[in-house]
């Protein structure tokens, strides 16, 4: 088929997402000036830059308590940092219960039971039970095309990693299964791993 997203695309769900997959997902952490945390999961997440590290996440909805946007976004504009926490397969569940869309006042940690810790670059909590934690300060803001659209850009200024998922110096994702989202209600863990030599190497 073929169809222009202008126009819909007469089936029964919409497939983008479904398309564009698997995606990972950056589990955020946030803090608003009144020192209330927040934590959220984004699948239109990813790092976009090595040197120096940076990431980006997307917003695409708004809380009518939040104004044009969610609880994570309006608290990065307040204070200018996040933490991305990766989300192993063994935290599905938890990581799902905080996907709800909850009033401000609502604290995701504390909803979902979900350990926190404190940064240590930056005045933020993050998933103490995560295989990886990056702490991140905000470069810029864009807004996106469409109402509520909204890509967020970090640099990381610290990297959390479990001693358990390190394995001869590298990092081991099978022994975590990162969470994976694909389309509509489905989501995917990595447990299978293969290298590929690139040409020139």
């Amino acid at each position: 088929m073929f169809y222009r997203p202008a126009d819909g695309h007469g089936l029964p769900h919409n497939p983008f997402n479904a398309i564009v997959t698997p995606r990972p997902i950056g589990w955020i952490a946030t803090r608003g000036q009144d020192g209330q945390d927040n934590l959220a999961p984004y699948s239109f997440f990813n790092a976009v830059a090595y040197t120096p590290p940076q990431v980006m996440f997307s917003s695409t909805s708004a809380k009518d308590d939040r104004g044009d946007t969610k609880d994570s976004v309006a608290n990065i504009r307040e204070t200018g940092v996040f933490c991305v926490n990766i989300v192993a397969f063994e935290q599905r569940d938890v990581m799902n219960q905080s996907s709800g869309p909850w009033p401000r006042e609502v604290d995701e940690f504390d909803h979902a039971g979900i350990a926190r810790a404190d940064c240590q670059e930056i005045a933020c909590s993050r998933v103490i039970d995560s295989p990886a934690s990056l702490e991140c300060r905000l470069t810029q803001i864009v807004t996106l095309q469409g109402a509520a659209n909204f890509l967020v850009l970090g640099e990381v200024v610290g990297v959390h990693i479990g001693d358990d998922y390190l394995v001869d110096g590298m990092l081991d994702v099978t022994r975590y299964a990162p969470l994976t989202r694909l389309g509509y209600r489905d989501y995917s863990a990595v447990r299978e791993v293969f290298s590929l030599k690139r040409p020139g190497e």
